[in-house]
């Protein structure tokens, strides 16, 4: 229909028909409304079929569209249509952006550019359901058609790039779509170990987004087996060029699958210290007790040392040194050190808080006090701290002295002075 068939039928509508298509959408729309009511009660707030409230997901436009549509059929045979059309492509345009926004939101939850696609497909989904409306669509579409742009020998019109975006979009997003609800629905619960979940996640994705691209290269009526010479050019740059990129690539898979390293370990890189938060394609992320962050390569996890204090035993040691005077009865300072530091609610019991006289110091006597944690990722500074006020406390509590450092200091006559050098103690 062009836009004076359009304008013809919208003079023919009459006050009582388009009464009538008014109070049969809006039974449509409340039919979808009730049955989304009634089977989304119990879904999780990040489903895409149901949304947060349950009309802002992806089921409500479908029914909405569907009953319309079979409405608006059924209309036809008595009377003008025009407010049942109009609805059509709007739920249309509204399935459109649903199913693009929920499926991106769901799989890059954070990502700037996900937001820019799903503003981008509503702008193209809405002017399309504008210009359907007006019956200017199909004309749009041939003077897209007529626009050519020549690649080398090969002549491609506008319209056809614009229909291959989207239906490569289109194939992408189903293929994320299918990859997220099995890493939901089936690896959660047949997987439990964290690691072998998120390399089996990688995998099925990428395998998942190869297929749909392929699906999407055919069905713009690219040649597949022109692709062969693409792979070697992209074997050769990974030879040369990409190779480190590569080289962290396969070793993410590598230490998903060894399982040496896995996400929650703490690990020590290159004197960095922390926990493994998550192991992505191409680095780790290793973050300290203080709040830092660490993004190491995965190809240095495969080759370079790394200590991983969590793979024999998942307690964590803390230590703190102090001096007391000579005349300090050992038994008694061991005793304040062991019981400040057990006082703390998250130093563990077993094994127990230990102190011990470690060396005989020019100063004084010089204490070591041992005790150990089970999550450092709560900070390990803070509870050395809590654990040496509490040391003082009890220390010039029970007269115990922390002496100051004792230094001799020489100092030398005149050269006609021959009496000798007093010295001088501080």
């Amino acid at each position: 229909m062009n836009f004076s068939e359009f304008s013809q039928k919208l003079g023919q509508v009459e006050a009582r028909g388009l009464w009538i298509e008014i109070a049969i959408l809006a039974g449509c729309v409340l039919v979808a409304w009730a049955v989304c009511r009634w089977f989304g009660r119990d879904q999780p707030k990040d489903s895409i079929w149901f949304g947060q409230r349950t009309i802002d997901g992806l089921l409500f436009p479908l029914l909405a569209l569907l009953f319309t549509d079979l409405a608006r059929r059924a209309v036809m045979g008595f009377q003008t249509v025009l407010v049942l059309r109009i609805a059509v492509s709007v739920f249309v345009s509204l399935v459109a952006i649903r199913f693009f926004a929920r499926v991106l939101s769901a799989v890059f939850p954070a990502s700037a550019l996900a937001r820019l696609v799903e503003r981008t497909i509503s702008w193209l989904a809405w002017i399309g359901a504008v210009l359907w409306i007006v019956g200017l669509l199909q004309p749009v579409l041939t003077e897209l058609d007529e626009i050519t742009l020549a690649f080398g020998r090969t002549r491609v019109s506008l319209r056809t790039i614009f229909e291959g975006t989207l239906s490569a979009g289109l194939v992408l997003v189903i293929a994320l779509w299918i990859s997220a609800t099995v890493e939901k629905r089936i690896l959660s619960e047949a997987v439990a170990d964290l690691s072998m979940r998120k390399v089996a996640s990688n995998a099925i994705r990428a395998f998942l987004l190869l297929i749909g691209l392929l699906f999407a290269l055919s069905a713009v009526g690219v040649d597949l087996t022109a692709l062969s010479v693409l792979g070697g050019a992209l074997g050769v740059g990974l030879g040369f060029g990409l190779q480190k990129l590569a080289a962290n690539y396969v070793s993410g898979f590598v230490i998903l699958l060894e399982r040496s390293i896995r996400i929650g370990d703490n690990v020590r890189v290159d004197g960095f210290e922390g926990r493994i938060t998550d192991i992505k394609t191409r680095y780790t992320l290793v973050r300290a007790g203080n709040g830092r962050e660490s993004i190491v390569p995965n190809e240095s996890l495969i080759t370079s040392r790394v200590e991983n204090l969590s793979l024999a035993d998942q307690k964590f040691n803390i230590t703190t040194t102090l001096t007391v005077g000579y005349q300090s009865d050992v038994a008694q300072v061991q005793s304040i050190l062991c019981a400040a530091a057990a006082a703390q609610p998250r130093v563990l019991r077993d094994p127990a808080p230990i102190a011990f006289l470690l060396n005989f110091a020019p100063d004084g006597l010089e204490f070591t006090l041992n005790f150990w944690v089970a999550d450092p990722d709560k900070g390990r500074d803070n509870l050395r701290s809590a654990v040496n006020v509490a040391i003082l406390a009890e220390l010039r509590r029970a007269g115990i002295e922390i002496p100051y450092p004792q230094r001799v200091v020489r100092v030398e006559s005149l050269p006609t002075d021959t009496s000798p050098a007093p010295a001088a103690r501080l």
